[in-house]
């Protein structure tokens, strides 16, 4: 079960921007990642290069956590606002709800459910 600070020190590294470095410092070298209910991404490596693809497509990312990170036993749910501004400085905004499993203070799968919609408007 993760504590209550690993939880706030992961959202922290997000709300700050460092996507990457969350991943490298939070995620087991085995995690999985869902997008809704597609094929997982699995391992941590292809977790960074994902995210850095991600990024490089942007000129800016910014993630704001809408309330506080529930926990309860090793499940983690939280609900963030991520706005996407690209080279032309057309800004998408998705907002999602992340689900997470954690063993101890590492972070072992992830899924995320939104409406892809969002990102079209």
């Amino acid at each position: 079960m993760p504590s209550r600070d690993i939880v706030e020190a992961f959202a922290k590294r997000l709300q700050d921007g460092d996507f990457v470095g969350a991943i490298e410092q939070f995620y087991t070298p085995d995690a999985a990642t869902y997008e809704n209910n597609a094929t997982p991404t699995v391992g941590r490596d292809k977790l960074v290069a994902k995210e850095r693809g991600v990024l490089a497509a942007s000129k800016e990312v910014r993630a704001v956590r809408i309330g506080p990170s529930l926990i309860e036993g090793d499940h983690v749910a939280t609900r963030w606002m991520f706005s996407f501004t690209n080279s032309e400085g057309v800004t998408r905004t998705l907002e999602e709800i992340a689900w997470q499993t954690w063993r101890g203070d590492e972070l072992i799968e992830e899924r995320f459910y939104y409406d892809p919609k969002q990102l079209g408007r």
